[in-house]
């Protein structure tokens, strides 16, 4: 059994599909699993040691440079790849036109969500079979109902993300790590605040860690550092090193970003803040213990993160 899924992006996203691999080898213990995803996310989905093949598309890259030497002869290489399998089912559970267009050009039999169920109706015409599946529930188990559908049910299964960071987590778990950076202005949380958290964890005997990647990110981090005893600004790392920095936590704090959903896929305690976004259908969804703060409104105050942090260190005891 071949099975090929396509979920490109964004990162929250891609780790949003992560279980339906879990899904298809409870199904068919001896399916061979290839994804289609974005050169950026590639290295989640090579977290799950059950996804044999990673096919990276740069549709993004590509469609800033049309025009240069090398874009078509990339896409040529794509598209070699893509076909190289014929494959038994080809499930797209992003129902968007470009990940439409990608499961348009593929070797096997193409399934996706109906037009009222795709986020782009379109996408339906490159599908053979189309489903049925409710908007209303979260984005995981939207992913889980299409494929459950597409390959002919699915042995009962809890939600598990199935993935393992590159090494083992530190056995002695002393940082807490805060994930200050996301991609838009709108969804960042007051520094002020992050502050007080902080010195809260601080407090505990706790070292927070606070990634960054780009120079605003940076420059924010080591603001922060300089005012929370003890606090750690990590180097830009790739998304490997970065699940080996979460994955050894005793705790994950951060605004609506992909990491946080990463942290919460790896099995840590996690806290999502959401200051512009609404946490219903897209917000951290684990079997580990996790908490959502805030709405597309309203950011959660210090208080209240400090407060479902404790909670979160209290159970983990």
């Amino acid at each position: 059994m071949r099975i090929l899924l396509i979920k490109t992006s964004s990162m929250g996203d891609v780790i949003h599909n992560l279980p339906v691999v879990n899904d298809i080898v409870a199904r068919f213990p001896d399916a061979q699993i290839d994804w289609v995803v974005e050169e950026n996310f590639a290295e989640i989905p090579r977290l799950h040691p059950r996804v044999q093949q990673v096919i990276p598309v740069a549709l993004r890259r590509w469609r800033r440079a049309l025009f240069a030497g090398n874009t078509w002869s990339e896409v040529g290489e794509f598209l070699r790849a893509l076909r190289r399998e014929n494959y038994d089912y080809v499930i797209d559970t992003q129902g968007l036109l470009k990940s439409a267009l990608i499961t348009f050009v593929t070797r096997g039999v193409r399934c996706g969500y109906n037009a009222a169920s795709a986020r782009e109706g379109l996408a339906t015409v490159a599908y053979d079979r189309r489903f049925a599946v409710t908007t209303t529930l979260h984005a995981v188990e939207r992913n889980r109902a299409l494929v459950a559908q597409a390959i002919g049910g699915v042995n009962s299964t809890s939600l598990n993300y199935g993935i393992t960071p590159p090494s083992n987590a530190a056995e002695t778990q002393t940082t807490a790590v805060l994930l200050t950076a996301t991609s838009r202005d709108d969804k960042l949380w007051s520094e002020t605040h992050w502050v007080d958290l902080g010195c809260h964890l601080s407090a505990r005997g706790l070292i927070c860690q606070l990634p960054a990647g780009s120079t605003i990110e940076r420059e924010r981090a080591t603001r922060l550092v300089q005012q929370i005893p003890n606090a750690i600004a990590l180097p830009a790392q790739g998304l490997t090193a970065l699940a080996q920095v979460l994955a050894s936590a005793k705790v994950v704090i951060g605004v609506d970003t992909g990491l946080v959903h990463l942290a919460a896929a790896l099995g840590r305690p996690t806290v999502a803040i959401y200051c512009a976004s609404d946490p219903t259908l897209t917000g951290v969804l684990a079997a580990t213990p996790f908490v959502n703060l805030g709405s597309s409104t309203l950011a959660p105050s210090a208080i209240e993160v400090i407060a479902a942090t404790d909670g979160l260190l209290g159970a983990a005891h």
